[in-house]
């Protein structure tokens, strides 16, 4: 197993040092163990959680958000590719609800013969998805 030490950690992950501090001060990284010169030593899969971290943040969750997902999915799998893909799909998920949020009013408007044409254009996967986050959304399928 490779271990780090925070500046290759930093380099790698396109994080600042203080950054990595930061998060191990916080609990949303942890140091895999330490060095004989009492150096923190962070593991690879420490480099791919810093990586779905700086993604989350782009996707606009706060760092409290951030943890709690983190831990949910850790609870599942100790996995950390498999949590990886899990918080993943997640982020998905949620970037889909709020896109859809956005064109519920236009789909609110839609004309039944509207509806049925778009229907058409869509492929069954999609519109089972679409179907899918408006039951999520409390809104009644398209078709």
């Amino acid at each position: 197993m490779k271990l780090y030490r925070i500046g290759e950690l930093a380099r790698l992950s396109e994080v600042s040092p203080r950054t990595i501090d930061y998060y191990t001060k916080i609990g949303l990284i942890d140091p895999e163990t330490r060095s004989d010169t009492n150096y923190r030593l962070y593991s690879d899969e420490t480099l791919m959680r810093l990586k779905r971290i700086e993604i989350m943040k782009k996707d606009k969750y706060t760092l409290e958000e951030i943890k709690a997902s983190l831990l949910s999915w850790t609870k599942v799998s100790h996995n950390e590719l498999v949590t990886d893909k899990l918080t993943s799909i997640q982020v998905h998920l949620q970037q889909l609800q709020r896109e859809v949020q956005e064109i519920r009013p236009i789909i609110d408007k839609m004309k039944p013969a509207q509806m049925k044409k778009m229907n058409k254009v869509l492929t069954p996967h999609t519109v089972a998805c679409i179907e899918a986050l408006l039951l999520l959304l409390g809104k009644s399928p398209l078709s």
